[in-house]
């Protein structure tokens, strides 16, 4: 098996050959899935190359024998498989998906996992249907009529899943109003219609991601039935959970305004510790003054970590934390500093009332700390802004 090096992942092609265009690529990735991905292969094999050529692209993150088993089992069949074996799984599933659709030769791609909870034997319908409707995305749905969450084990699992669709239809009511399943893992994309750059997948939902960022032209939908597990075990945690709702919040903030919103939210609750931090100082008999003050630093730290964790996750790495840490809170504290020299201006040369003094002078200063919080402690990154426009190859 030839090995070539693509930094930190390598690619690994097991048969040879390209696809024609016009062919199908299905990606799917892979975290220890040895004991399916042999019968997935045979279903694949059964069910696809009749219809339409293809290739099958696996991205793996396994701490297993997964990709020598792969290679054993693509030795009999019809159609080129390769592996793309992750060091590093930057991303998560999201994450691999993306390599997957960077590697992708033809003219649709089709995501699945590999568990065989997506039926092989959809891929070429998938694609048909996005020909047939001039679509640009096609996702495989478990609730159109005709489709089914049978797959999906005990109650607490479909009640999370139906949670996560209402809460994502919910925020992104225009790029999603056209998709009924949007944690669907299983759909078709044309190659021409992602691009690598706006992508920036954090966990398993890689639909979200393609639907909210890329924005396709056209959406269509095919029912499917969410079948048992053939192998393994669920990689559906608490952790990913997590990562998902982190997901939602990195999207709904992509725009400036968004961002602002959601900085002025996470502002607000750092009241709760403020006011906690202000009542037990005062009340081991601190004045009030310097109680103040450092009742203010618990507000500043409440609001540094949600800011991290939510709002500038992906921004993070440009500066050490200490000197992200010095820098918020320095544009934290100033905007104490700053707000009465601006009431006494707006009272004393614009004549205003006291009031709306004040608050004009909280909005000044809540804008300019947005503003310098972004500029100063996340800068943007330049090779990421550099990426953005340019096409999957």
């Amino acid at each position: 098996m030839t090995v070539q090096p693509t930094g930190a992942e390598h690619v690994a092609p097991v048969t040879g050959g390209v696809p024609e265009p016009g062919a199908v690529t299905v990606v799917i990735p892979t975290f220890n899935e040895s004991a399916g991905v042999r019968e997935l292969l045979r279903r694949i094999a059964v069910s696809v190359p009749a219809r339409i050529a293809c290739e099958v692209v696996f991205v793996d993150d396994s701490t297993d024998d997964t990709p020598a088993v792969i290679a054993d089992a693509a030795r009999d069949c019809p159609f080129p498989v390769s592996v793309i074996h992750r060091d590093t799984p930057d991303g998560g599933l999201g994450g691999a998906v993306v390599e997957g659709l960077k590697a992708a030769t033809s003219d649709w791609i089709v995501v699945m996992d590999a568990d065989l909870q997506h039926p092989p034997a959809l891929v070429p319908d998938l694609v048909a249907t996005g020909e047939k409707e001039d679509a640009d995305l096609v996702v495989a749905s478990r609730y159109l009529p005709g489709g089914s969450r049978a797959g999906l084990a005990g109650g607490y699992r479909v009640a999370v899943s139906r949670a996560a669709t209402w809460l994502a239809k919910g925020l992104f009511p225009r790029a999603l109003g056209g998709i009924s399943d949007p944690m669907s893992g299983f759909f078709a994309i044309r190659r021409g219609a992602v691009t690598a750059g706006v992508l920036r997948p954090l966990g398993y939902k890689i639909l979200l991601e393609l639907a909210v960022r890329g924005r396709p032209a056209r959406v269509a939908e095919v029912p499917f039935v969410f079948e048992e597990r053939f192998a393994g075990a669920s990689k559906s945690t608490a952790a990913e959970g997590m990562r998902f709702l982190r997901h939602l919040v990195g999207l709904r903030t992509a725009s400036p305004l968004a961002r602002m919103a959601a900085f002025g939210l996470i502002g607000l609750t750092g009241f709760v510790p403020n006011l906690a931090a202000l009542y037990l100082l005062t009340g081991t008999g601190l004045h009030y003054l310097p109680a103040e003050i450092l009742a203010n630093q618990a507000g500043v730290a409440w609001n540094f970590l949600l800011i991290e964790l939510l709002l500038f996750r992906d921004r993070r790495h440009h500066r050490h934390r200490a000197d992200r840490v010095a820098r918020f809170a320095l544009l934290a504290n100033a905007d104490l500093v700053l707000r009465i020299p601006l009431i006494a201006l707006f009272v004393g040369q614009l004549h205003m009332a006291v009031l709306p003094a004040t608050a004009l002078a909280l909005l000044t200063t809540f804008v300019l700390r947005f503003a310098g919080t972004e500029a100063l402690v996340y800068l943007p990154r330049g090779a990421r802004r550099a990426r953005t426009g340019r096409n999957v190859r």
